[in-house]
Parts: C-alpha cells; sequence; structure tokens
C-alpha cells in the first residue's frame, strides 16, 4: 500500500501529542500496518546510562512496531527544558530545518506504512532567529494532524493553528479534541464548533483519563483508518 506519513502538531505545548502519536502507531498495529514514530527535537532530555534521552521519544519509540535506534526516532536530545531554540542555543546545538527533515527522509526507507512525525510544542515554535517548527513540516510537506487541549481558549488556538497550516501550503488531514481538563464547560458545543469550521475529519475524541493517560487508553478512541494516504 502507498505509505501514509503525517507531521503531528498541537495547538500547544502539554496537549497531548505524544500520547495521541504513539495510539495512532497502536492503532496502526492493529490494522496491520507497520508504523514508526518520529520526534526530530525534543527538550528536558535526561541522561540515562550515558546517553540523552527524552521520554516522549521513547512513548514513540516503545509503540512504533518497526524497530528503531533512539538516535533514529529522536536525532537532536537537548537537556534544558525549555523552547526548543532556547535550549539548543545553551547547548551548543543549531537548529535547520533543512537537516532535521532530511533526517526524516531517512527514515522513509525503513518500510514504514504509517510514518508520524511529532513536533515540539506548537505550530510557530522557533528552531532558530529565522526558522519555526512549521518550517520543518512544510520542509516536508507531509499532511498535518492537529491535536487539539479541549480547554478555555481552545477554539482560538485551534482556528489560527489551522489557519496558519493552511497559509503554509500544507493539507490539515486530521484533529483529535483531547480533554486535558476534567469538566470543561459546553465541550460538546466546542468540539461542534471545531466540527464546522476545521476543514477535515475529526479522528476522535479522548476524555479525561484521570486514572492515567497512556497511549493504550487513547487508542481506543481514535480511529486512524479513515486518514488519507499521503506521499
Amino acid at each position: 500500500m502507498r505509505p501514509r506519513r503525517y507531521f503531528i502538531a498541537g495547538t500547544d505545548t502539554g496537549v497531548g501529542k505524544t500520547q495521541v502519536t504513539a495510539a495512532l502507531l497502536l492503532n496502526a498495529q492493529a490494522c496491520g500496518l507497520r508504523s514508526l514514530g518520529l520526534k526530530p527535537v525534543a527538550a528536558g532530555c535526561v541522561y540515562r546510562d550515558g546517553l540523552l534521552v527524552n521520554e516522549d521519544a521513547l512513548v514513540l519509540q516503545r509503540c512504533s512496531s518497526l524497530p528503531a535506534s533512539y538516535a533514529a526516532v529522536n536525532p537532536v536530545a537537548l537537556e534544558p527544558e525549555i523552547a526548543p531554540h532556547i535550549a539548543a542555543e545553551r547547548s551548543g546545538v543549531g537548529l535547520r530545518a533543512a537537516e532535521l527533515a532530511s533526517h526524516v527522509r531517512a527514515q522513509e526507507t525503513s518500510g514504514a506504512e504509517l510514518l508520524l512525525v511529532e513536533g515540539a510544542g506548537g505550530w510557530l515554535v522557533p528552531l532558530n532567529p529565522a526558522e519555526t517548527m512549521a518550517d520543518l513540516a512544510v520542509a516536508l510537506g507531509y499532511p498535518v494532524i492537529l491535536v487539539v487541549g479541549m480547554r478555555l481558549g481552545c477554539l482560538n488556538h485551534a482556528l489560527l493553528t489551522a489557519g496558519a497550516i493552511r497559509a503554509a501550503g500544507l493539507p490539515l488531514a486530521g484533529w483529535v479534541a483531547n480533554c486535558v481538563t476534567p469538566d470543561m464547560d459546553a465541550l460538546a458545543d466546542n468540539i461542534r464548533t471545531l466540527e464546522l469550521r476545521l476543514p477535515a475529519l475529526r479522528l476522535g475524541t479522548v476524555p479525561f483519563l484521570a486514572g492515567g493517560c497512556t497511549p493504550a487508553r487513547l487508542n481506543t478512541w481514535l480511529d486512524a483508518t479513515s486518514l488519507p494516504g499521503a506521499s
């Protein structure tokens, strides 16, 4: 089958991009698809056995059906738990969209039938003085899946992000409503508003999971089978 490749963006940091990405990887496995998740840039890494690793990247590595080294999943691991461009500057590392995209492109030959690339933070988080995470997405040219953190202000964040994705020339392939607070007022009304205004399919609504938000639990609320194929 034609490989499916997507860039995973979020309306903000802390909206559940990693858990949704990992759940979609598990969803693909359940459909018999070979899957691979990548996180090109990760800040807030810690040393384990002498190697800087990020918990989000480790989650993607575990939930991918294809074996991949940590360096393949997360080529740029930054220790400071701050915005990636600041963490990179403090670590003496240069972040460039073209180099990150080149790394991702190298993984296209892995045999993955579903390749998911998770961004860091929101759509316009800087990589360097001239580029943002959006430039990485544009360099890849993949359709975008948007994770919307359902909380007060999400309508503005989601619609602004969707508008920026369209302005960048990329299609919005789908979106996920992820409830990040236990009792959002008018949740159904907010989801209905987004359904009317976002030009893409809702892949699912994930309720607030008080007992622990894990990819396996999220997977039961998502459906990636209707996503269109991507080149």
